[in-house]
């Protein structure tokens, strides 16, 4: 395994990380996987007081007032009070990553905590470039790396989705002597998954000769998002057969696999199991299941789920309103929706608005939907993605107004992609305007030349006009370009067996 990460030559990003980051085989520590700061064991008492009003602090101003009287005391440069701050701005929700910078850039000699803590709350906060670039300034100040900076800085290169970055990184891992370290081998499996490369993860996985939990949701996951979906439920129980317990991630993880697969028989196990434990009513887990049951077509069973939760959030709404409208259960979903700001229950996001238009499109309710998209702008200060107009041309499609769903993906501020475009000429096929589908045709082929279902539609709505001279055409120009129907398949999925 270590022989595939060696440095090369070649990777000009690693030398400059050698010669940047002044890396030294002797100097690291390993520390435990409890991410404390060490400066707590020499704080005094005046520091105690002041650090009891962190208690209270649950706002940026109550931080602000905090850091005046931390300055006032004359503990400006005290590591533990300055760290508890740049904590709070960095790793809380509540916080602001400018205003962490600011504190930082005052302290002289900022010890490792510090710096994996700025590291930290970059990669949480969305940026990734910058918690390398503090990586490089701490090498060069002589800190030492440890296990938590790796840990950090691992997730940091799965969130660039750079995987030269990412081996490269491994390889200062080991460059350190924590690549055996269990918390940082677990980021490493993430890291991999979030890059795709479900092999390596795999067998640094399988290298662990008793992986934890921890380790049995990083690779679990890895395969759902490398969609390796039915490996997945293979491991979930492996991993009930090692007699390790499943926690919230793992049922939350295992149960989108059955959503993704459709493996309703392997999703009511895990319900039966979940039943069996003390999680039963966790908000995630039961958003999960609401969240199968709906995608496996269980839309009842979903129900059932949501009226029995004692505690639900926006989340929980948006699945049932989403799972409802896909299932045609249309007046279902916007009552629901109108429930929620009837009760003020949570301010509706752009998830809701697109389950409500996706009701609105299978039921038909056009002036509901045009309503509901005016409102969703001007009401909720929601910028409308390429879902919520996919959904709108959708709608107008399936009523047959094919001009006014034209108009409107013409007037979009963002670029229409294929998929939007394919609904509009399916449209077209089912109420028989070969004009507007030739037009839409265009647009399709400066994105996709050689996809066979546009040629397919199209020639289809030749045909049902009686135009088989123009089908033919279409059809010749298929052969010419070389472009054929997909092979028939089928979606009967074989799963583990749920034992």
């Amino acid at each position: 395994m270590l022989s595939a990460f060696r440095p090369k030559q070649g990777s000009n990003f690693f030398f400059f990380l050698s010669r940047r980051l002044k890396l030294k085989l002797s100097s690291f520590s390993y520390t435990t996987t409890k991410f404390e700061n060490p400066n707590l064991t020499s704080v005094t008492t005046k520091e105690e007081t002041l650090l009891h009003l962190f208690k209270k602090c649950s706002t940026l101003k109550d931080c602000n007032q905090i850091h005046a009287q931390v300055i006032q005391s004359g503990f400006g440069q005290s590591l533990y009070l300055i760290g508890k701050i740049i904590i709070f701005c960095a790793g809380s929700g509540y916080g602001n990553m400018d205003y962490a910078v600011s504190i930082f850039e005052t302290i002289e000699n900022p010890d490792g905590f510090l710096w994996n803590t700025m590291i930290r709350g970059f990669g949480k906060t969305g940026y990734p470039e910058k918690a390398l670039r503090y990586y490089i300034r701490m090498q060069e100040t002589g800190e030492v790396a440890d296990n938590f900076t790796f840990s950090f800085l691992l997730k940091v290169c799965g969130q660039l989705g750079s995987v030269l970055l990412g081996k490269q990184m491994h390889c200062n891992t080991l460059k350190h002597g924590f690549e055996e370290h269990v918390f940082v081998r677990n980021t490493l499996i993430h890291m991999y998954g979030l890059l795709g490369n479900v092999k390596t993860a795999q067998k640094l996985f399988e290298e662990m000769p008793n992986p934890n939990l921890v380790a049995w949701n990083a690779v679990i996951d890895c395969h759902v998002h490398c969609g390796k979906f039915e490996k997945a439920l293979d491991l979930f129980l492996r991993m009930l057969r090692s007699s390790v317990m499943p926690d919230e991630a793992t049922f939350v993880v295992t149960l989108s696999a059955c959503s993704a697969l459709g493996a309703l028989d392997f999703g009511r196990w895990i319900r039966y199991y979940i039943n069996r434990t003390n999680l039963c009513d966790i908000v995630s887990i039961n958003n999960a299941l609401i969240d199968m049951y709906a995608k496996c077509g269980a839309v009842e069973e979903a129900y059932v789920i949501f009226n029995r939760m004692k505690v639900k959030n926006l989340v929980t709404l948006n699945t049932m309103i989403l799972g409802l409208a896909t299932h045609g259960s249309s007046s279902e979903a916007l009552g629901l929706f109108s429930k929620m700001l009837e009760e003020n229950f949570a301010i509706p996001d752009d998830v809701t608005f697109l389950g409500v238009l996706c009701a609105c499109s299978h039921g038909g309710m056009v002036d509901e939907g045009r309503r509901f998209f005016d409102i969703m702008s001007k009401r909720y200060c929601i910028k409308p993605t390429i879902k919520h107009y996919g959904c709108m041309a959708d709608m107008l499609g399936r009523a047959g107004l094919v001009e006014e769903a034209y108009q409107l993906i013409m007037s979009m501020p963002i670029k229409c992609n294929s998929i939007v475009w394919r609904t509009l000429l399916a449209a077209c096929r089912q109420h028989g305007n070969v004009e507007l589908g030739e037009k839409v045709r265009r647009h399709l082929l400066e994105l996709e030349p050689e996809h066979s279902s546009d040629f397919v539609l199209l020639a289809n709505i030749y045909a049902s006009m009686g135009e088989w001279n123009e089908m033919a055409r279409i059809r010749k120009s298929m052969q010419e370009m070389g472009i054929h129907k997909p092979e028939p398949g089928n979606s009967i999925g074989i799963y583990p067996a749920a034992r």
